[in-house]
């Protein structure tokens, strides 16, 4: 296989989840909150669109996630909060860019409360301890000056015009969907209500309007929903959906546009980096930079042209962080964030659209054929798969090394890698037109929600983003490893996984920002191959030729083990039941079969008299496992039911990544036929 490049920065997305109390006790109250961020904030335009960087300023006396923070002076107070232990503390602290200074307590120990800055001081509502919730409003150095309708924890808050908001909440056993005002000295009122019931919503204030984004709702996952309550219509609106589902995000606002900041997922510990502006007036959402470390349950208050942060929670534990976060010098492109992918037909089973004989209207128009590009001979054959015998042969650009299905299913395209071209087939009739020019094609992908093209510029060291129909360049990213060749992506389409033959190594890179957001350094000797998802989206199989099968998470992004199969493992299948994963043993001669459930090997079948199975795919009904033999010029016909050879095919030169079509699926996502 060809050779290598070096890669560039990083992000993710954003995401959500549930309850009140510290995280031992989710099961309870569902998990850790986002910090509640306040702001004062005129209505002005919204201004052109700011990128932000972090810069880390000092540390905390001691971790802290979920305080409830509002803004002062030159900083902001921090009030309440967990600690490293998750125990509820009633500590409160003035942080600002030039130091942090203890200020007092709260009557009582609590978190998952919020705060507001009103006339000079600030007030804090509601709150839990992890044994119930509190209604008591605080003023901090005075006491408590007032009662919310109810106990409340994980509720947020902001200002608009001199009124505090509340935004949802828990009372321990009941959701709410409430916004209430309340200005010091008058009793709390209902101002308005939620769509939906909402806590750990990310809340803050702009162009004289409340601004709700995201927070976890009570079905057990969270909302995208981007909300807006106009305080002089007493109007709730959606403007927006944010690219994932958010829940324990912050959010500050500069100059009339929002910032929402970290988050998580529906489950605990999944933070993100991402922050995302949202324009209140006309809902478009942009990318708008990362924080430095993935991050939720933070602190976020805006200090003149900047967003102080403080606390939070990474991927396993509060932390103790003090950072700003500063507008970017660089010059940056306005971005819009992508679409996701198309949304799965099964939560638990990203490949349900697969099933046998599950053919969309382009792929039944398809005349059954198997493509075989042989790389050698810089030719291709097609073998019709019922007879096993070549019906046609042509010629192609230099080095041919995938056959690979377009997103929409209309088109088969052969990579000529040093040809730099695309050879397109019409599935139809199998016929070969006029090659497309396109750099280094040794590889070649579809992002999930189909807007790009990967072109896997192997040689050159490049992941091109291209346009699908065209392939006009989008954009070039350079890799920090060398012989990036395989990949696959996230179940929700936000980043992909590759793999880098010759340094050894994986990356993750995040398909909203198209910028690296991760590196793997497998041990010494490892040369990973195909990647490929498991059906349930959380593990990814990666093939390596030192003999088996690496199991990594995408997020957090890491090693989880290693399966040995056998030597030169390479191409890797999910059967068409989504039970099983073959594995390409291709300097052995043989496949083993993995049971996808229980993470077990159950057979081995080899090639009769040897043989070098290499990349393919299984055929529409899933009855037949088609393989390229790499150094034997043939091709392996395999009855997926007991591993017999059916047929043993003599094709050119050196045949490489073919092509089984069609393939059931509603889209492809490249490669040999990545369906979903």
């Amino acid at each position: 296989m060809p050779l290598a490049r070096s890669f560039v920065l990083a992000v993710a997305a954003l995401v959500a989840a549930t309850g009140c109390s510290s995280s031992k006790h989710a099961a309870r109250h569902e998990a850790p909150p986002a910090a509640t961020t306040t702001s004062h904030t005129a209505a002005t335009p919204a201004r052109k669109l700011v990128m932000f960087v972090e810069h880390r300023l000092r540390s905390l006396a001691r971790p802290l996630q979920d305080a409830a923070a509002a803004p002062e002076g030159s900083g902001a107070v921090l009030a309440g909060g967990l600690n490293s232990a998750d125990a509820s503390v009633g500590d409160v602290l003035f942080v600002s860019a030039g130091r942090d200074a203890i200020r007092g307590s709260l009557p009582t120990a609590r978190h998952d409360a919020a705060a507001a800055a009103l006339g000079g001081a600030t007030y804090v509502f509601g709150g839990g301890d992890a044994t119930h919730q509190l209604n008591e409003i605080v003023k901090v150095g005075a006491g408590v000056v007032g009662r919310l309708p109810q106990p409340a924890s994980d509720v947020s808050a902001a200002v608009v015009s001199g009124t505090a908001y509340i935004v949802g909440g828990f009372t321990g056993t009941q959701w709410l969907n409430t916004i209430l005002a309340w200005r010091p000295g008058q009793q709390p009122r209902v101002a308005a209500r939620l769509p939906v019931a909402l806590r750990y919503a990310a809340v803050t204030a702009a162009q004289g309007r409340l601004v709700i984004a995201g927070g976890s709702i009570p079905s057990g996952t969270a909302t995208r929903a981007v909300l807006v309550f106009d305080p002089s219509t007493g109007r709730v609106r959606q403007i927006a959906q944010l690219p994932s589902r958010t829940t324990h995000a912050a959010a500050a606002s500069i100059d009339g546009t929002v910032y929402v900041i970290g988050g998580r997922g529906p489950a605990v510990d999944t933070p993100t980096r991402h922050i995302v502006a949202v324009d209140p007036l006309t809902g478009k959402i942009r990318y708008a930079g990362a924080l430095a470390t993935p991050r939720s349950d933070l602190a976020a208050v805006t200090v003149g042209n900047r967003i102080l942060v403080a606390g939070g929670r990474d991927a396993s534990a509060a932390i103790s962080t003090i950072a700003q976060l500063v507008p970017s010098t660089r010059s940056v492109k306005k971005t819009k964030v992508n679409a996701s992918a198309p949304k799965s037909l099964s939560a638990t089973n990203v490949y349900a659209a697969d099933a046998p004989g599950d053919l969309q209207p382009a792929a039944r128009r398809a005349r059954p054929l198997v493509y075989v590009p042989n790389s050698q001979s810089n030719t291709v054959d097609e073998i019709d798969p019922r007879t096993f015998r070549v019906v046609r042969h042509f010629s192609v650009g230099a080095l041919p090394q995938h056959v690979t299905p377009s997103y929409d299913l209309k088109r088969l395209y052969v990579l000529n890698d040093l040809g730099n071209s695309l050879t397109p087939i019409n599935p139809v009739n199998g016929i070969p037109g006029r090659p497309i020019p396109v750099d280094d094609p040794y590889n070649l992908y579809f992002t999930p929600d189909g807007r790009f093209a990967i072109v896997v510029a192997e040689r050159l060291a490049r992941l091109d983003f291209r346009y699908p129909h065209t392939f006009r360049l989008h954009r070039s990213l350079n890799v920090p490893c060398r012989g990036v060749d395989h990949m696959d992506f996230s179940a929700d389409g936000r980043y992909l996984i590759a793999s880098c033959e010759f340094s050894g190594q994986l990356i993750k890179v995040n398909l909203l920002t198209e910028r690296l957001a991760g590196v793997i350094s497998l041990p010494g000797g490892s040369s990973p191959q195909d990647v490929k998802l498991s059906p349930d989206g959380r593990t990814y199989y990666v093939a390596d030729l030192r003999g088996g099968i690496w199991r990594v998470a995408g997020s957090p992004f890491r090693v989880l083990g290693f399966i040995r199969t056998g030597r030169g493992a390479h191409g890797l299948y999910v059967s068409r039941n989504d039970r099983f994963l073959y594995i390409t043993n291709r300097a052995e001669g043989s496949i083993s079969v993995l049971a996808l459930s229980s993470g077990k090997l159950v057979h081995k079948w080899w090639i009769p008299g040897g043989g070098s199975p290499d990349m393919g795919n299984v055929s529409d009904n899933g009855r037949v496992l088609w393989l390229s033999g790499r150094w034997n010029d043939v091709v392996y016909a395999i009855d997926t039911r007991n591993g017999r050879l059916l047929a043993r095919i003599p094709v050119g030169a050196g045949p490489h990544g073919l092509c089984v079509w069609p393939q059931p699926g509603r889209y492809s996502l490249g490669h040999t036929g990545i369906m979903r």
